[in-house]
């Protein structure tokens, strides 16, 4: 490491580990959890931008940002800047099944590699996901994270779930992502559903350990949003509301978007009668999606038009349009008086 700190290695990740490693063993669990605001629970979430390995401007940002949010501040950082022993990381191997495996085993074995990642406590996200990019391109990111093997957070651990499942063809996928609230400020979490013989389960990263792997043992996806309400309301937060995507394509090289938000639902809003339906509702869509075929990836279209020069030209494809979102009404005003013992420190999850 040199004496400003940047890292000197191929792809900007060993030294980088071991940096982050050091942060999260003194981390007080200082940060937030949120993906889709530059601002979660009044903290503000950095993405480093500029890819790896990190430039200057980023490295030096994410130091400041450490020296506030952490209890040691200032003193924390130079400890760690001006270490010459930080200890080498080992980088976790990218897990490989038996023909035998069963689905269970392998979702084990994936949620096992994506906590062996570590969560990411430095308040800077090292890949930048854009939730707008085709599949392939957030794909190509995946296996950037199984290549430097840095800590990762939430929104990041769902792109993984994506890729390393992608070979499970019994497996549908889909985005499930929660708003909470407490003592006045809103929080962001979110995780990969899975579906598969009948049972759904979830991968995912979090600090929290009831709020990313759930085995693949629940019958309906009503059962899911309550195991994770309960997760919720065990660390005093309020969840306040659901948004659920679609199934997200099998093909690696697909050109589609993943559909974040099929059905946003309110609690605030909603009985449980009507969350109960509106969740078996999406479970109808998700089903009909599958029904539906998948536009052919420009990779495969490319080389079916090279086999014969008598082939007819395939008609264009068609974008299938998307079922227009359903949210599940206004949200009211949620009034919570915080107990005078939690008033003066947020519980992020």
């Amino acid at each position: 490491m040199t004496s400003n700190g940047l890292c000197q290695l191929p792809g900007g990740g060993g030294m980088l580990r071991a940096t982050v490693s050091s942060m999260e063993e003194r981390d007080e669990e200082q940060e937030d959890e949120g993906e889709e605001e530059l601002r979660d629970g009044g903290v503000p979430l950095y993405v480093n931008r500029g890819g790896l390995p990190v430039d200057k401007e980023t490295w030096e940002r994410m130091w400041r940002h450490v020296a506030r949010i952490h209890p040691n501040g200032e003193a924390l950082a130079k400890d760690i800047r001006d270490a010459t022993d930080l200890p080498k990381i080992p980088i976790p191997s990218v897990p490989t099944y038996q023909p035998t495996t069963t689905i269970p085993q392998r979702l084990e074995a994936i949620q096992k590699y994506i906590r062996e990642l570590q969560y990411n406590h430095t308040g800077t996200q090292f890949f930048e996901i854009k939730k707008s990019r085709p599949l392939t391109a957030l794909m190509d990111i995946a296996k950037e994270m199984t290549r430097e093997a840095l800590p990762i957070k939430c929104l990041e651990a769902v792109i993984l779930g994506i890729y390393l499942t992608n070979n499970m063809p019994g497996v549908e996928r889909f985005p499930l992502s929660f708003k909470s609230q407490f003592s006045g400020n809103h929080f962001h979490h979110i995780v990969l559903g899975v579906h598969s013989g009948g049972r759904f389960g979830a991968l995912g990263m979090s600090r929290r350990e009831d709020l990313m792997f759930k085995p693949l043992e629940f019958r309906t996806l009503m059962e899911l949003v309550q195991e994770f309400d309960g997760a919720y309301k065990g660390c005093w937060h309020t969840l306040c509301k659901v948004k659920i995507g679609q199934y997200v394509s099998h093909d690696p090289h697909s050109v589609e978007q993943i559909e974040w938000k099929h059905s946003i639902l309110d609690l605030d809003k909603l009985t449980k009668e009507e969350l109960r339906k509106e969740l078996e509702r999406h479970t109808r869509d998700m089903r009909l999606k599958i029904a539906k075929p998948a536009p052919p990836s420009p990779i495969k279209d490319r080389r079916n038009s090279m086999g014969s020069p008598l082939r007819v030209p395939s008609s264009p494809i068609r974008r299938i349009s998307r079922v227009e979102r359903r949210p599940s009404g206004e949200k009211k005003v949620l009034e919570q008086t915080p107990s005078a013992d939690m008033s003066g420190y947020q519980i992020r999850v």
